[in-house]
């Protein structure tokens, strides 16, 4: 049986199918202005790579923001619920998951079957989330891909203090000015964002092993952060963007 799930995300949409309980394919693409046309655009273009016709597949979940907007879905189901099957599927030992997309960030404790045991969510504010680091990186001139694994060059850590995106900036236009080392500033910022995100996952109560997905998965700077504040490894798979896409198509071969 084939089935598919398509995660809606503020930056992204993504696209996965899979083939009795194996990943056949997965696909990424810039969700733009429109969440409809981003849902439809990914989903054809994934049938397209794996010579697949939309009628091949049995059953389709959407998840993520713009998860409604995809109105030719199955049925549309919260990326928590998504992420912790995902991940589930992809390593089942994991116990702990730590999202971070382009506007929120999550953290999921699931149990041994991948149900959804807590999870708490910072949705209301731009700071510890992928568009925070966007805003940083460019305030510094430098490539977001480049960004997490100039922090390896970084003497000591500068410190950012704001929590707000707005003063953040403000605060490093400042660090800048008197001269401080660029590396300095940017593992500075990774580390504002991984103390953010540590404190949330600390409230719901850490469990190893412990995964990370979405986009900002990968950014090797990020992760590291959170390594040393959370003192424990983290796991990042090859699917970390598409894992909530990944979910939704394991739930839809549930149906």
């Amino acid at each position: 049986m084939i089935t598919a799930g398509i995660d809606i995300g503020s930056i992204t949409a993504k696209a996965a199918i899979i083939e009795d309980g194996k990943i056949k394919g997965t696909l990424v693409d810039f969700t733009g202005y429109n969440a409809k046309d981003a849902g439809r655009r990914v989903f054809n273009a994934l049938l397209e790579k794996l010579g697949l016709n939309a009628p091949d597949i049995k059953a389709l979940v959407a998840t993520g923001y713009g998860r409604n907007s995809v109105d030719f879905a199955d049925k549309s189901l919260t990326e928590i619920t998504c992420h912790a099957v995902g991940a589930h599927f992809i390593a089942p030992e994991t116990r702990f998951i730590i999202d971070v997309g382009g506007q929120d960030s999550k953290v999921i404790k699931i149990d041994g079957s991948g149900k959804v045991i807590d999870f708490a969510m910072n949705d209301k504010c731009a700071a510890g989330t992928g568009r925070f680091l966007e805003v940083m990186a460019r305030a510094l001139e430098v490539d977001l891909d480049e960004f997490g694994a100039l922090c390896a060059h970084a003497n000591t850590p500068a410190n950012i203090s704001s929590i707000c995106t707005v003063f953040a900036e403000s605060e490093i236009i400042s660090l800048i000015s008197t001269g401080e080392k660029r590396e300095n500033i940017i593992a500075g910022i990774h580390d504002s964002v991984a103390s953010r995100i540590s404190a949330m996952a600390r409230r719901v109560g850490v469990e190893i092993p412990v995964m990370m997905t979405g986009g900002v998965a990968k950014n090797i700077g990020a992760v590291h952060a959170l390594e040393n504040k959370l003192e424990c490894e983290i796991t990042v798979s090859t699917y970390a963007q598409v894992n909530g896409a990944i979910g939704a198509a394991v739930l839809a071969s549930r149906r």
